[in-house]
């Protein structure tokens, strides 16, 4: 059985937390509750899902991620979520930012170049690490907001400015590393240009939903290309995209890699599905193709889940069918909770505002392979929009495959 359920902004944001909190609520403003909530995120989200340089770690739990936005915000500084931090843009999840880090492999003698300064949150975690930051942020009210509180907060080593991150900052460089915090369709030539020999860069390449996170090492001037995980950033402005050949078309909203048959080169990862936890591919006895995916959980406090973004304009599309096959083996969740074994969209405005969510599921129980179907509503202000899939929140164990959307347009 399916069922269909449109929930109010409120109960989405609630959601959200739900199923990246961390064990202990993030309410109270103390500074020693907050350096808890600091404490237990970097023990649950970070050291937990891999992320092993202890100088990285040490970084992560030194970083107080609530100054880098605002005061209302403080209840959920420490979940490993994205928030939005104005202009439409967001703070990165702090396993992002620590794995990030840790892939580039910081010394404390490196200057480090970062494009896509953001609120700040991911120069200030370089700083306690390298010799130098510079950090460069498109968006002149955060790029100016970012410097005053990097100022404030004593991180003297980092040097801000407001500017198109295409071009690096060629007076500084050359850099032993460079990260980029948003995405390009492809590297530009001048952070190439500026990189030493045998330096490294992180960035996520790819489509405006769909990236891949890369590091690359400079050998004999070129760039050898090492793939490591599926991504979703905010896209690089500017030059970057003025040059972007590939673009949406939100006309007609759809999902990459549904039947979960690409996988990233060298990886077990399915592309275009990213921030995969408690997930495997398996293959055997998929209902359609040769693989699926199968979620396991067996502690409430911790996700076992994956996402996807696409682009749909509400202001064509009306409402979505969705459709997939789904298989259940003991799951189980709290009856009257919010944490469920399901497929959920949630949809955001031109702003990245959540509008609202809706869901296909939830699944209890053990079951075999069965079609499931839903159809839901796109609020008309809606630009993008994300699918999560899994045990959001419940225990046992989900497999799903062959995850299919088909838009039906909207008539004035």
């Amino acid at each position: 059985m399916t069922t269909r359920i449109l929930l109010p902004t409120a109960t989405v944001f609630c959601l959200i937390a739900a199923w990246a909190a961390c064990p202990r609520p993030c309410h109270a403003q103390s500074r020693k509750a907050l350096a808890e909530a600091r404490n237990d995120m970097v023990d649950e989200k970070i050291v937990a899902e891999g992320v092993k340089n202890p100088r990285v770690i040490r970084a992560m739990r030194a970083t107080p991620r609530h100054e880098f936005i605002s005061r209302a915000q403080y209840r959920d500084a420490y979940l490993d979520m994205a928030l939005p931090i104005g202009s439409g843009q967001t703070i990165s999840p702090p396993f992002i930012v620590a794995w990030m880090t840790e892939q580039l492999d910081p010394q404390p003698t490196d200057k480090v170049l970062e494009i896509g300064t953001g609120s700040g949150y991911q120069a200030a975690v370089l700083s306690e690490l390298v010799d130098e930051v510079y950090t460069i942020e498109i968006v002149e009210p955060l790029g100016r907001k970012a410097k005053q509180t990097l100022h404030r907060l004593g991180y003297d080593n980092v040097q801000a400015k407001v500017g198109d991150g295409y071009k690096g900052w060629p007076e500084n460089a050359p850099f032993d590393k460079i990260i980029v915090t948003c995405s390009p369709e492809n590297i530009p030539q001048p952070l190439v240009s500026q990189l030493r020999e045998g330096g490294r860069i992180v960035v996520p390449v790819g489509q405006r939903y769909q990236q891949t996170l890369f590091l690359y090492k400079k050998v004999e001037g070129r760039l050898v290309a090492e793939s490591r995980l599926p991504a979703f950033f905010v896209p690089m402005t500017g030059e970057a995209e003025s040059q972007r050949e590939v673009l949406p078309d939100p006309t007609q909203p759809a999902l990459i890699n549904g039947s979960f048959e690409q996988l990233v080169v060298g990886t077990q990862k399915p592309v275009g599905w990213h921030y995969q936890r408690g997930m495997q591919l398996k293959s055997g006895d998929a209902p359609s193709g040769d693989n699926y995916i199968t979620f396991r959980n067996e502690d409430r406090d911790r996700e076992a889940w994956t996402l996807q973004a696409f682009a749909v304009d509400g202001r064509k599309v009306r409402q979505i069918d969705i459709a997939l096959r789904v298989r259940g083996k003991d799951v189980w969740s709290d009856p009257g909770s919010n944490q469920w074994a399901a497929l959920v969209v949630i949809f955001y405005d031109e702003r990245r505002a959540t509008l609202g969510t809706a869901m296909v599921g939830p699944w209890r129980g053990t079951f075999d392979w069965k079609m499931a179907v839903g159809r839901i509503s796109v609020p008309p202000r809606t630009r993008d929009a994300i699918v999560r899939i899994g045990l959001l929140g419940a225990v046992g164990e989900l497999s799903m495959d062959n995850i299919q959307l088909r838009a039906s347009p909207r008539t004035h």
